[in-house]
């Protein structure tokens, strides 16, 4: 991991996601890391909604998601798991993707995703996108369902880009479009400023906090707590600031101060 700055704690970091074992650079360590990584690391857009921006270098994404007990969006999370994949012996790919999930516009490329190549075949992994992502490594092969608890994902070619997709998604199947143009971290800093501090961007419009389980997804959507399983959605609506500091603790394990004031949180609209 060339970047200047110092490595990781991966102590600290396996702790911080309940990773019990000895890393090597093989498939069983990168589906346990991937696996602990997404259920324990919340996504989330606390920073940006209070105007606080993102920092996306080493020191910052550990002091922010390990040593306080945070989450963070895409940028921030598979930031981290690659440079904590890097730092065991990885081979990895960082890559940048078109969101669809929830919209019909051609987006600009605001996510990140990663390859790393084992033995001769090809894993895609994310730890980042929340709501609908993958719980562990997809071999990156196109029209083949992959079955990861309750949900289901497949690859579609689309010209140069692949299509992850879910079908139980209720916002539709494609979840977001990547071309495999390697990209290197820099690349990520404009991106994450828009994400950031952009007016037109969710991540400063609305609050989010999200975790998967393999039982179901949590989905918290300004004063909406929803659960999601692969056969029902519940909605659960949240009246006072109290009660959605209540939820980001207890359900997404983020401890804000008691004073914290979200101010008007409208009802999320469909596909937001």
């Amino acid at each position: 991991m060339e970047t200047g700055q110092p490595p990781i704690d991966l102590d600290r970091y396996f702790k911080r996601i309940a990773f019990h074992g000895t890393p090597a650079p093989d498939f069983a360590t990168l589906r346990a890391l991937h696996f602990a990584h997404c259920t324990h690391v919340p996504f989330e857009n606390i920073d940006p909604l209070f105007g606080r921006g993102t920092k996306i270098d080493p020191a910052s994404l550990q002091a922010k998601i390990i040593d306080a007990h945070r989450g963070g969006y895409c940028f921030e999370q598979n930031g981290l798991f690659t440079f904590v994949l890097e730092q065991i012996g990885f081979v990895v790919t960082r890559l940048s993707a078109r969101v669809r999930f929830g919209t019909q516009r051609v987006l600009p490329r605001t996510h990140m995703v990663e390859l790393v190549e084992l033995d001769g075949r090809t894993w895609f992994c994310d730890v980042g996108f929340g709501g609908w992502g993958i719980f562990e490594p997809v071999e990156l092969i196109a029209d083949r369902e992959v079955r990861q608890f309750g949900w289901t994902f497949s690859f579609r070619r689309e010209g140069e880009y692949w299509v992850l997709q879910c079908p139980e998604c209720p916002y539709g199947a494609d979840q977001y479009a990547f071309t495999l143009e390697p990209q290197l971290p820099v690349d990520y800093e404009p991106p994450n400023h828009y994400c950031a501090t952009h007016p037109d961007s969710r991540f400063v419009q609305m609050l989010t906090a999200q975790l998967p389980t393999p039982e179901a997804r949590y989905i918290l959507r300004n004063r909406e707590l929803v659960t999601v399983t692969p056969e029902t959605a519940t909605v659960e609506p949240l009246e006072t600031d109290k009660a959605v500091l209540h939820v980001l603790e207890k359900r997404f394990g983020i401890i804000l101060p008691a004073e914290t004031e979200f101010g008007p949180l409208p009802r999320p609209q469909a596909g937001a």
